[in-house]
């Protein structure tokens, strides 16, 4: 999402709308996206009455749409999507089979481009693992902030910069250009919230190191999860001998079972939509003549 503020971000936007349309094409939604999904469900607990309306952005590769409809049943679900291609994959996703008490009793999903206007008065925005390939956050920020009736909040995660730093350290050695784009630091993210009207934003954040057998593997799960849009990456394609560098640089991964293992840093945040609250006029007027009315009425002898 291109933006103007001074939190812009160094993102490929064409390279992002490239890894969007393969991700498309998955039976399923990255591994990572669905782990998330389920941690993040688990904070659902937050909530004292149930959403009416809940706004799903980037639903497909957040792979969160069956939580929400699972654990709100009676919610309408808006589900957000960047292209046509995920449009269409999400509903295809959405679409509860006929025989499920669901397709019959439950508010029927709506997916919309992103490019479009969500209808407001939701009760919660949720985003999964999005908002770290965001050129813009404070403008997202700022559009969810729209949806929301008050008191509604969002909900989100993404990842943060210790992300996969066991790679950066390896092409850092061999002189290459970094394997990510730069991540947001939750403690920045927290002020983009609070700049973008929300209140009360609460942030923290997990490592989680996940191990692979084969420098093979964990390259195609990376690769899985979308792929580096910095506009400083290699441009073109890499060799096969780039790919036997890259496996020989990543054997320091190695932990002490022998398996590759690298550290993903995942970002949470919520914050509310404050009710609006009445307040009294900044300025009272008063006419001349009532003052000088007001004036005489109470002037005082004194002997």
């Amino acid at each position: 999402m291109a933006g103007s503020s001074e939190a812009t971000r160094s993102i490929d936007e064409a390279a992002v709308a490239t890894v969007q349309r393969r991700l498309a094409r998955l039976s399923a939604p990255p591994w990572l996206h669905a782990d998330i999904a389920s941690r993040m469900a688990e904070r659902l607990l937050l909530f004292k009455t149930a959403p009416r309306r809940i706004v799903d952005w980037s639903s497909f590769l957040g792979a969160s749409a069956q939580r929400l409809t699972a654990t709100f049943p009676d919610a309408a679900l808006i589900a957000v999507e960047p292209s046509d291609r995920l449009v269409d994959r999400s509903r295809v996703l959405l679409r509860a089979p006929w025989w499920t008490p669901r397709r019959w009793t439950a508010p029927a999903a709506e997916v919309i481009l992103a490019s479009a206007t969500p209808p407001g008065e939701a009760q919660l925005v949720w985003a999964n693992m999005v908002l770290h390939g965001v050129t813009d956050p404070p403008a997202l920020m700022q559009r969810w902030q729209r949806m929301l009736s008050p008191g509604g909040f969002v909900m989100f995660s993404c990842l943060g910069p210790d992300t996969v730093r066991e790679l950066t350290s390896a092409y850092a050695r061999l002189q290459w250009p970094a394997p990510t784009i730069a991540f947001v630091d939750m403690h920045d993210l927290g002020d983009m919230l609070v700049h973008a009207g929300f209140a009360d934003p609460v942030m923290d954040q997990e490592r989680l190191t996940v191990h692979w057998n084969s420098a093979a593997s964990l390259c195609k799960d990376l690769r899985q999860l979308g792929g580096n849009v910095s506009p400083d990456r290699y441009p073109g394609l890499r060799t096969p001998r780039w790919r036997a560098a890259l496996y020989a640089a990543l054997e320091p991964l190695r932990d002490s079972s022998g398996r590759y293992a690298l550290t993903f840093e995942i970002v949470y945040g919520h914050a509310f939509k404050a009710e609006v609250i009445a307040s009294a006029p900044a300025e009272t007027q008063v006419p001349l003549e009532e003052m000088r009315r007001l004036l005489r009425s109470g002037r005082k002898t004194i002997v």
